[in-house]
């Protein structure tokens, strides 16, 4: 699948990416838009997206999302690092109106649901199956900036093993168009507030080893939330922080979204699929790195997940 094949004769696109924009997605739909705007100014390009955090604001363009559905038919909708429909439902009538969709992911879960399909579950990150649709000489320092902070994001800097050969050569590619690469990697992936570190210390102090001690998992509640006056939005570091507990394999991380509502965060080391564990439960990811939301208390949730874990292990 090519850019300039898919785009040939297009007078307008639509471009999103999954709800709770994670720095793959930003990165993914910015990398994108841009591009059409340098390399094919004739196109009327659009781009919607719940707003991202502000860590990546200085992406170039990002103030030009559009964070609510406008009644236009486009050519062409491109749906960027997301598996499944329902993981776009802001702007699902964008989607609807377009004459042709194209899906450009890396998550195994994904079967296919545009007209167009390009999904590399072996790829690292969404920013790297989009650079493979690209022409790398009209890749622009912008474009590049993009690119970049997506595969930091979803390989962990370099150090989930979703990383690859390729993965860093693409790196490599776009640290030679003069970005400043490790503003971007400290300024979005390491850097945070006083008030993240308040709650990533209580969090850590109240975590829960079982299984061994190969398991641990911690919750933050809705009031613990008010309290910090943080959003799901600030708690992205806490599930990796909890990974790297010695000895542990799978590290959990809940968050309340309401009355016995949680979303739900996985991550493994080495032997646990985690994105067999989110299915299974109506979410998906990576092997490595996966989600879901879920209702019942946290005994219920934790309980359910560590049965699939269980599994996991006896079949090794």
């Amino acid at each position: 699948m090519i850019l300039s094949d898919i785009l040939k004769d297009v007078k307008s696109v639509g471009i999103t990416g999954h709800i709770r924009p994670d720095g793959d997605c930003t990165g993914s739909v910015l990398a994108l838009y841009n591009y059409i705007l340098e390399n094919m100014p004739e196109i009327d390009v659009d781009l919607y997206l719940e707003q991202p955090g502000s860590e990546f604001y200085y992406l170039k363009n990002i103030d030009k999302i559009k964070n609510t559905p406008e009644d236009k038919k486009y050519d062409v909708f491109f749906v960027l690092d997301c598996s499944s429909l329902d993981r776009i439902e802001p702007f699902i009538s964008c989607f609807n109106n377009a004459s042709k969709t194209v899906c450009i992911d890396h998550h195994v879960s994904n079967t296919g649901f545009t007209d167009l399909s390009k999904i590399e579950p072996q790829a690292s990150s969404a920013c790297e199956v989009l650079y493979g649709t690209m022409d790398a000489d009209k890749i622009s320092r912008n474009v590049a900036e993009c690119i970049y902070t997506g595969i930091i994001h979803d390989t962990g800097v370099f150090k989930y093993s979703c990383t690859s050969k390729k993965t860093m050569e693409i790196a490599g590619e776009m640290m030679e168009k003069g970005i400043d690469y490790s503003d971007i990697i400290d300024n979005t992936f390491y850097k945070k507030t006083y008030v993240q570190n308040q709650i990533l210390g209580r969090a850590l102090l109240e975590s829960v080893l079982f299984y061994d001690g190969k398991c641990i998992f911690t919750t933050v509640t809705m009031d613990e939330m008010e309290f910090y006056g943080v959003t799901g939005r600030e708690l992205g570091g806490i599930v990796e922080q909890l990974r790297l507990t010695d000895g542990v394999e799978v590290a959990i991380f809940l968050y309340q979204t309401g009355e016995e509502e949680y979303k739900v965060s996985l991550r493994s080391k080495k032997k646990i699929d985690v994105a067999a564990i989110a299915t299974q439960f109506g979410g998906g990811g990576h092997v490595r790195a996966a989600g879901y939301t879920a209702k019942g208390s946290v005994y219920q949730i934790i309980n359910s997940i560590g049965e699939l874990i269980e599994k996991q292990y006896n079949a090794m």
